[in-house]
């Protein structure tokens, strides 16, 4: 691929007008206007604790009883070191794409294609999975929501979750053309009533206390097939690692953040730990206030910490903050799908997909890569029509999804891992940059091993997780198959037409390729 040699330090530069992006061989096509909290604010609104949390915890929950908390601080510590590398990254490369273009320079060619094509196709599902979660507030605040049949059907609330999702998205693909101002603007906008509510949701919570705390060390039965109360814990634990990732995105707009060497790194890294907090304590209120710690709704899509919600506000102040929620799955569902725009964008501009030239294209009045943005969302619509036919094949692709996402975070942390051990991974050149200095050696294996082990408890066939028979080994399957797919194409062709297109190339190479002519 083309672009610097990745262990020969960069000038570092403030890459406020964007002349930084010439180092890694390109020009600034893309709108550079997002600040510090727009910064910030995508990489929160990627993770949405909001929406995860309510979302999933009827899970973690229904599997793990109130124990299941003590999965949040671990599954944080785990990702608090994947972020960690990655804001060391993001000082040192920031540039459209992160994963992918991080991986570029870490790694070859062959790896850095799978992380991107892998990153890619996962935040492609993780769009639809998002979109579907809309079905679980939306005709809870007004039945109107209910376009189809009734919501205690679940043939009609499946049709009605594809509908509202696909509407959402229809929208996300229209924001996302218009450019990333408005984007940035409404994304922003989102974040700030999303944080507000999640402080006022942990104050209701608390203040309606009814359950002592040791509950959070009572467990349930544990499930039938052995390793005790610890195996049916790593499955709970999913819920929480289906929640904390997605923070790279504040670097993945790089390109169009003001000062990102400087901002990036700060995003993603206060993005993880303002997650970690409200979401604990969210967590923490919803089990400390529920009512009936034995009611089984608890444990089931129609009721989880929802429930709990309108049982302790209140109809009226209930679905004030149902609403809030409502708002928190809009902004994740379109900090998703910029996220995916971004991402194919890069690899696009590499001539790395097929359909290059049109895929990077840049819309010449808005800034921003039009193309992408619809195909972005005309496939996750497809996927998610998924959910109308065969609803137990769509939950167990996006579960898959999460997994596919953990494998493109260690095709960039075990590259970095093993370039330190060879020393070369220099620590020059980056005072007043983010950089982990000696302490990087230590993060950096602990990333990796968390990765690895996470991806594996994400990928073990149980039935509790993907449901009886093939659907079982499903993460293997549709992994192997986006993988070798992918990685056909790449090899029998991709990687023969590999290298910058001219319109995106910095003018510096530009005109030493005119020279040399």
């Amino acid at each position: 691929m083309t672009g610097p040699d990745p262990t020969r330090q960069q000038p570092a530069t403030g890459d406020g007008d964007g002349g930084g992006l010439a180092e890694f061989g390109y020009s600034q096509t893309l709108d550079r206007s997002i600040g510090k909290f727009a910064s910030f604010a995508a990489g929160i609104s990627y993770i949405s604790i909001l929406t995860g949390t309510f979302q999933l915890f009827y899970f973690g929950f229904g599997t793990g009883g109130a124990a299941y908390w003590w999965s949040w601080p671990m599954v944080f510590a785990g990702q608090f070191m994947v972020a960690l590398s990655f804001a060391e990254l993001a000082g040192r490369y920031p540039v459209a794409g992160s994963v992918y273009n991080w991986s570029k320079r870490l790694a070859g060619p062959t790896v850095s294609w799978l992380a991107g094509w892998m990153m890619f196709t996962a935040s492609v599902v993780s769009l639809s999975a998002v979109a579907l979660a809309a079905q679980l507030t939306f005709p809870q605040i007004w039945s109107g929501f209910q376009l189809i049949g009734d919501a205690a059907d679940a043939s009609d609330a499946a049709v009605n979750g594809v509908l509202l999702g696909a509407i959402l998205i229809v929208l996300t693909t229209v924001i996302n053309a218009i450019g990333v101002k408005l984007m940035a603007r409404i994304n922003s906008t989102g974040v700030f009533i999303e944080l507000i509510a999640a402080v006022v949701i942990v104050v209701a919570l608390l203040l309606s206390i009814r359950n002592p705390v040791s509950v959070l060390f009572e467990t349930p039965a544990p499930a039938a097939g052995g390793g005790g109360y610890f195996g049916t814990f790593l499955v709970a634990a999913l819920a929480s690692a289906y929640v904390m990732y997605g923070f790279d995105t504040a670097s993945s707009l790089g390109e169009e953040t003001v000062d990102p060497r400087r901002t990036a790194p700060a995003a993603i890294l206060r993005a993880v730990v303002a997650s970690f907090v409200l979401g604990g304590l969210i967590l923490l209120g919803i089990i400390l206030a529920a009512p009936d710690l034995a009611d089984p709704r608890l444990g089931t899509k129609d009721g989880g910490g929802q429930l709990v919600l309108l049982q302790v506000a209140g109809g009226t102040i209930g679905r004030v903050f149902l609403i809030t929620i409502s708002i928190a799955v809009i902004v994740c569902l379109l900090a998703v799908h910029t996220a995916a725009i971004r991402l194919m964008f890069a690899m696009a501009r590499d001539n790395a997909l097929p359909a290059g030239s049109v895929l990077a294209r840049i819309d010449p009045k808005h800034k921003t890569p039009v193309v992408p943005a619809i195909v972005v969302g005309v496939v996750a619509i497809l996927i998610l029509l998924a959910n109308v036919g065969v609803p137990e094949v769509f939950t167990a692709v996006t579960s898959v999804a999460i997994i596919m996402i953990y494998i493109a975070y260690l095709l960039v942390t075990v590259p970095m891992l093993v370039r330190r051990l060879r020393g070369e991974w220099p620590d020059d050149g980056q005072k007043g940059y983010f950089s982990l200095g000696r302490l990087g050696l230590p993060v950096n294996v602990l990333a990796v091993l968390w990765g690895a082990a996470m991806a594996l408890n994400l990928a073990w066939p149980r039935e509790e997780v993907y449901g009886t028979g093939w659907l079982r080994f499903i993460a293997f399957l549709f992994i192997g198959v986006v993988a070798l797919a992918g990685l056909a194409w790449f090899r029998l062709r991709g990687r023969h037409q590999l290298g910058c297109l001219p319109e995106h190339r910095a003018r510096e190479i530009e005109q030493g390729m005119g020279e040399n002519a």
